[in-house]
């Protein structure tokens, strides 16, 4: 019988919950077991160790992520698609910092492909159909973008925008402007 009505699906929200409030790295097996008031050997009955919750961390972050934008994406095209998509990654990452760092987390090979990572590859491609690229330029389109993204809002959320007069808002709109400018006008080889 569960101990504390624990299940690893209640542990991996209350941990992307707690990586929400105080980090994601400092989310520990410890932490997490004072947050429900149980010793260790009640968690380890769920998971296998720290790094066990760490990956459950960033595999709901991913499905999480990859739900919104599904959503946002829905009957759109083009730059409006672009937009969409990229709001939506900006959104959650900024509503969900300690989930969004554990999405950084590697991955083996296995658990990659069976995670909602290759979801977010799939929508990326599905936008970039609109500009009608195709291979290579759509990959390099594909990892041009999640890197533009990426960075954005990591400068964004560790406060490297904050001293400039320039509201980071006001960027990230001309910068999805720039992409779009890019996506169409995509440079032949």
């Amino acid at each position: 019988m569960a101990r504390a009505g624990l299940t690893v699906e209640r542990l991996t929200r209350a941990a992307a919950d707690l990586a929400d409030e105080i980090g994601f790295q400092n989310v520990t097996v410890s932490a997490l077991t004072r947050s429900f008031g149980v010793k260790p050997a009640a968690l380890y009955a769920h998971i296998k160790d720290a790094r066990d919750l760490r990956v459950k961390v960033a595999l709901l972050a991913m499905a999480e992520l990859a739900d919104r934008a599904a959503a946002a994406l829905a009957g759109r095209a083009g730059k409006d698609a672009l937009v969409a998509f990229a709001n939506a990654y900006r959104d959650y990452a900024r509503q969900h910092p300690g989930r969004y760092a554990a999405m950084q987390t590697e991955l083996d090979p296995e658990t990659a492909a069976a995670s909602a990572g290759s979801r977010h590859a799939e929508m990326t491609r599905a936008i970039l159909r609109g500009y009608e690229l195709s291979e290579p330029d759509q990959t390099d389109a594909v990892r041009m973008l999640h890197s533009t993204f990426h960075g954005y809002v990591s400068l964004e959320t560790t406060g490297g925008f904050r001293h400039h007069p320039r509201e980071a808002a006001a960027s990230w709109s001309r910068t999805l402007d720039a992409l779009d400018a890019l996506l169409r006008n995509w440079p032949p080889a």
